[in-house]
């Protein structure tokens, strides 16, 4: 089982249900079987390395060295701003009174 601050720390209180076919949860249960876990077990593990898989792939940004060095250059050497980004800066300071 994956060990994490929300397993470790916390005490299992909350309940998740799941309507499965017969033939699903015994294929879930041969797995567990296998590997020498419950039923239970294997599925909040596969459940977490799952959903901490999709996180991950949501949450970091992976560029192609192309990608990473235009994104380095865009920030040391940044274009001048353009007419509207001037007039929205104006009329920004004039609503604000700066």
């Amino acid at each position: 089982m994956l060990n994490t601050p929300e397993t470790n720390d916390r005490t299992r209180n909350a309940r998740l249900e799941a309507r499965v076919s017969s033939d699903q949860k015994d294929f879930f249960q041969r797995a567990a079987t296998l590997t020498g876990r419950t039923l239970s077990e294997l599925v909040i593990d596969s459940t977490q390395e799952a959903a901490a898989k999709i996180v991950q792939e949501h949450e970091v940004i992976r560029l192609s060295r192309e990608e990473q060095v235009a994104f380095v250059s865009a920030l040391l050497t940044p274009s001048e701003p353009g007419a509207r980004l001037e007039k929205a800066v104006q009329s920004y300071r004039q609503k604000a009174g700066l």
